[in-house]
């Protein structure tokens, strides 16, 4: 069934579209992915399911879409919609009929009008990204449908980092939703222009003259095509392209698609520096044996290992290379309001969620995915080194070009927000 991805976001999972796939091995030892007992919301809801303390109303049109949305604590106004070909129930998509995606900081629900399933990718803590599916005919006992095998032939590839994990691309689509291969495609994160982003999908919101390529269909999808035609641009509604009355909202707003892409992408980053320090641990746990080495002795192997898997993770949430904005983003459904009230701020009132949406995404520059359950599973070593790098930067004892997008206002207002509201990730440092 899922030989072409649980594709809970603008994913691909066609050969054709460039994404390379590489070998199971986190389903050997230390990770064991396959055989591991998942622990997410997914799991923890069907658990809730099974002893009768949760309840999953169904709906003659969504099905359990909204009981589930609801469960799951996820924002209706994170609605985004996708209308190219480019996921598990594609025969249902296409510009009138698009998918429905929407995400919290812990899973990703996909809906198709129509479709046989709904769609689930879970960030679990240990297991990195886990797939499921929920059957659309009404039940007396739902039960949510773990997929594996086929989801990681395409969703543990070079583009998700070789983990179990996401993957948000942007292609030209045509007029009947199938993406124009010949005129390529763009893998999406914050490091993208906007002029790249958003082929086969809906926006909704105002972004001045900043362009992109969504809200149209193309015929080549040249560059001549594409500069030509910029009747895509800051929609407001999407009457007339689709029945909006038929999705729980009648937006894809603009700026649930930019924290959609920094959170996906962000979500690989944990966990690619979880895995591989649990792998390089666990190679040296065996050499050490082989060897009769005592038990712990480090090697320099296994350090070099650990500090190439958490760096780029220690840059991509201090956002570093982020494409910056030529002016102000303002969406339609509500979701930056949502969204800026669920983290913890400081005596002076400032969050780490707080948006800025001018220059950048956030106003304080360090993603909020410091507060996710994701990153405090990271293994002891690997936090340890993100620990003393953020210490580093944010203390302005690097000021490498790398880092050179913060200002030193910056540093000591991140500083100061993560010391009322998540002091564990700077404590210690001296000892790391």
């Amino acid at each position: 069934m899922f030989r072409t991805a649980t594709l809970v976001l603008a994913a691909f999972a066609y050969s054709a579209l460039g994404v390379k796939t590489r070998g199971d091995d986190f389903d050997a030892a230390p990770i064991r992915y396959s055989a591991s007992t998942p622990k997410n919301s997914i799991s923890q809801l069907q658990a809730r399911l099974d002893t009768g303390k949760a309840t999953l109303p169904y709906d003659d049109h969504f099905g359990y879409l909204r009981a589930v949305l609801d469960e799951l604590k996820v924002p209706k106004s994170s609605q985004m919609l996708v209308f190219s070909k480019t996921s598990l129930q594609r025969q249902r998509i296409a510009p009138a009929t698009p998918r429905a995606l929407y995400f919290n900081d812990e899973v990703y629900v996909g809906f198709c009008q129509n479709g046989d399933v709904l769609e689930f990718s879970a960030v679990d803590p240990k297991l990195g990204t886990v797939f499921y599916t929920l059957d659309q005919t009404e039940s007396t006992t739902p039960k949510f449908v773990r997929q594996s095998d086929n989801c990681t032939i395409c969703h543990a590839s070079s583009n998700t980092r070789g983990v179990p994990g996401h993957l948000v691309r942007s292609v030209f689509s045509d007029g009947a939703g199938y993406p124009i291969l010949s005129s390529g495609t763009f893998r999406i994160d914050h490091t993208s222009p906007l002029k790249d982003r958003w082929g086969g999908w809906y926006v909704t919101g105002t972004h001045g003259s900043q362009s992109h390529l969504g809200n149209r269909t193309y015929r080549k999808g040249t560059a001549d095509e594409i500069a030509a035609d910029g009747s895509g641009h800051n929609l407001k509604q999407l009457d007339g392209k689709l029945a909006v009355a038929d999705f729980i909202t009648p937006h894809s707003d603009i700026v649930a698609l930019m924290l959609l892409e920094h959170q996906t992408e962000g979500h690989n980053r944990i966990v690619r520096a979880a895995f591989e320090t649990r792998k390089a641990l666990h190679h040296e746990s065996e050499l050490n044996r082989e060897l009769k080495e005592p038990t712990g002795k480090r090697w320099e192997s296994t350090t070099s290992r650990i500090r190439a898997a958490c760096e780029p993770l220690v840059e991509y949430l201090l956002m570093c290379e982020e494409a910056p904005l030529e002016g102000p983003i303002a969406g339609t459904s509500g979701y930056a309001a949502e969204f800026a009230e669920l983290s913890p701020r400081d005596s002076r009132g400032r969050s780490l969620r707080d948006l800025d949406l001018e220059r950048r995404i956030f106003r304080y520059p360090l993603s909020y995915l410091v507060y996710s359950e994701a990153f405090d599973a990271l293994p002891v070593e690997a936090k340890a080194y993100v620990r003393r790098r953020f210490q580093e930067v944010l203390s302005g004892t690097d000021r490498s070009p790398t880092f050179a997008h913060l200002s030193s206002d910056d540093r000591r207002a991140i500083l100061e927000i993560v010391r009322e509201t998540k002091a564990e990730l700077l404590a210690d440092t001296s000892t790391n």
